[in-house]
Formats: structure tokens, sequence, C-alpha cells
């Protein structure tokens, strides 16, 4: 029996970990792969004991883009291979197209780049909150040089990360980068040995499990990315708003009784005594594939 090409499981500390388990194939992306992914990506959001998500790639690459043999499907598809009967990977097709994208969940997410990165593999790492590389890995947007546009969200992301200019380069160039020029130029946030690059980035996911509040992750994590939206007295409007009710919510108390105390906090869930959803907006579901 054929492994799944997408492993899940949830340690004892909250930490979910998402695997992308096509090691034969460097993990490359087929459209099974996505719909499991984005399917873990949502029971992961729904799920109250998870406080922080890893995801990774099984052998030695993280993802290196589309399977190569989809692409040469669509290639030869006079149909011209989106919606045509070419298989080629998309993500689902949701009516809200960030809720598939994991810097729409409400929870932290961090990569562990453990290997090559390429295509729709390098934006799967790019939508995550933080970044973890094993040193010398290798990464490429790889889309112009496959007569592609920029795709699966990489146009919006990558500048909110680098800057516009950087972007750019690595959007219409197609070139190759590695771990350290990345960190350099802020595409990933640690450059680590490699065989340890998966132990950081669950150490990181577990002190953000064990150590902050989750309501406070999902506030935070929503404000920064309307902030790219908003001018700079609207989302200072918001900030204040967000302040005042955050003076009201248990884990505030728990935050300053926890500190005083020099003790481990307890923090509450989402949903468990918070109104930062409702006044986020963070009440939506995330549907699975196989629902939609």
């Amino acid at each position: 029996m054929s492994s799944p090409p997408v492993l899940y499981e949830i340690d004892s500390n909250g930490v979910a970990t998402i695997t992308l388990n096509r090691p034969t194939r460097n993990n490359a992306y087929t459209e099974k792969l996505g719909a499991l992914y984005f399917d873990y990506l949502a029971q992961a959001d729904a799920d109250p004991n998870v406080k922080a998500i890893v995801i990774t790639g099984a052998g030695r690459s993280f993802c290196v883009g589309a399977d190569m043999g989809l692409l040469e499907s669509a290639a030869g598809d006079s149909s011209g291979g989106f919606g045509g009967g070419s298989g080629l990977p998309l993500p689902p097709r949701r009516e809200n197209m960030e809720q598939i994208q994991a810097l729409a969940v409400r929870k932290p997410v961090v990569a562990a780049i453990n290997g090559a990165a390429a295509g729709i593999g390098l934006v799967t790492a790019l939508m995550a909150d933080v970044r973890f590389a094993a040193e010398g890995t290798k990464m490429t947007t790889a889309f112009a040089r496959r007569g592609l546009v920029a795709e699966h969200g990489s146009s919006w992301v990558l500048p909110r990360i680098v800057g516009h200019s950087r972007a750019l380069d690595l959007l219409i160039s197609g070139r190759v980068v590695k771990a350290e020029e990345a960190l350099a130029m802020g595409m990933v946030n640690f450059v680590c040995p490699k065989g340890e690059v998966l132990a950081r980035a669950k150490a990181y996911a577990t002190d953000l499990a064990l150590n902050v509040s989750p309501a406070s992750m999902a506030a935070i994590k929503r404000q920064v990315y309307e902030a790219a939206e908003l001018s700079m007295r609207g989302s200072f409007e918001r900030a204040d708003t967000l302040m005042v009710s955050s003076l009201t919510q248990v884990d505030f108390k728990e935050g300053v009784k926890s500190y005083v105390g020099k003790r481990q906090p307890a923090f509450n869930g989402l949903g468990k005594g918070t109104d930062f959803q409702t006044i986020l907006g963070l009440n939506y579901q995330i549907l699975p594939a196989s629902k939609l």
C-alpha cells in the first residue's frame, strides 16, 4: 500500500506537522497533494488542540513545484491546459481564494524548508508566516522559465516579503537563490545546518504553542496582513479598537498573572472566552476540498 502524498500529526504540545510526502519525486506538487495539504490546513485551523503548525517536506526536498509529468501533459493540451482536462495542479477554486492559503489560517504557520523549493512549492513556503531553511537550499520561482505567469498569489506575497524590486528580480528571472541569499533579502527568517531545520522549526512552534496567547496570535496575524490594505490612519484605528478589546480578555489577565507569578501561562484557545474572532471576522469556516 502506497503512502499518502501528505502526512499529518499533532504532538503533545499542540504543534501540528504537515509533511509533503512524495520523496521519490522530490515532493512534486499534484492535484491530490494540493487538495490534501489544504484539507490538513483546514483541519489544523479548526482543531482547538492545535496551537501552531509546521509544514515541511519528506526526504531531501521541500517541494520542487508542479510534477513535470503534469506540466508536459498541459504543454501538449491543445485546449490550453487550464481547465482543459490537463490535470495541471492549480489550487482548488473556492469562494474566497485567500482561505486556502496558510496566511489566512488563524494559527501561526512555520515552514521548515528542508531542501529545494520551486514554483508552487516555493509559494507554499512563502505563504507561511515564518520560514526556516537548511543551509545551501536552492529556491526559485521558476514560472517565467516555463512560459508561465507569477502563479498562486506569488505576485501578492513576494513583494510584501522582500520588496517590489527584489520580487520582480526573482519572478521575471526565475533565477536560483540559495538559503543564505534568501536570508539576506528577508525571504527566509532563519538558516540552519542541514538536518536541523525541522527540529528548529518545531522548537520555535512549540514555544509559540506553550507561551503565547492563541487569540493574540490570531489577532496579530490578521492585523499584519490586513494592514497591507489599509491606510496608516486606518491601521492605527484598527489597532486601538483591538487594544481596548484585548484589555478585557481572559488571556490578558492570564498573561499578566503568569508573568508576575513566574510560571508558564495557561491561555485559552480560540473561541474560549475571547471575542477576537468576532472582532476580526475570523469566524469563517475553511471547507476541505472534499466538501466543495
